[in-house]
């Protein structure tokens, strides 16, 4: 690993952990020529995994946008950002997992849903009248009432 400091071409790990669930590892590194460390990140490359839209465009996937739209759905919700971060990976490795090129939108917002719907009702309504599009009220008090019927329904 070249240092970025003197641009040699020779360093030694000092330390390495794993982070991200173990998703990637993190080493400390020593510059064997200046002696100065610097850190640097070890992760498996991820295959493209293109996204398609309702509309039929395509784009590359991003986790990024899983987190946005988590964080928006639990605006003010007593839910930590861990929570939502295990729920972003999870996604991502349900998806990944399907060893498709290409996974529809639905699919991710789908799965999405399942989860919230375990952890908060509001953060669900959210994401769901955003992600349905909801046109009217009347969906979403449809929507509502299949709530209160299967939290009734033991």
């Amino acid at each position: 690993m070249k240092c970025p400091f003197c641009q040699a071409d020779d360093s030694r790990v000092v330390d390495s952990r794993p982070i991200q669930d173990g998703q990637a590892i993190r080493r400390r590194r020593e510059c064997v020529f200046c002696s100065r460390r610097f850190t640097t990140f070890e992760e498996v490359e991820q295959a493209v995994m293109m996204v398609v839209k309702r509309d039929g465009r395509r784009q590359e996937f991003d986790r990024n946008k899983i987190m946005n739209g988590l964080v928006r759905a639990c605006e003010k919700r007593p839910i930590p950002v861990e929570v939502l971060q295990k729920i972003a990976t999870d996604v991502e490795l349900e998806m990944r997992n399907n060893l498709k090129a290409e996974i529809e939108s639905k699919d991710i917002g789908e799965a999405i849903m399942r989860r919230l719907r375990e952890l908060d009702t509001v953060a669900y309504i959210r994401f769901a009248s955003v992600y349905r599009d909801f046109e009217d009220l009347d969906h979403f008090m449809n929507e509502l009432k299949k709530i209160r019927e299967e939290e009734n329904d033991p």
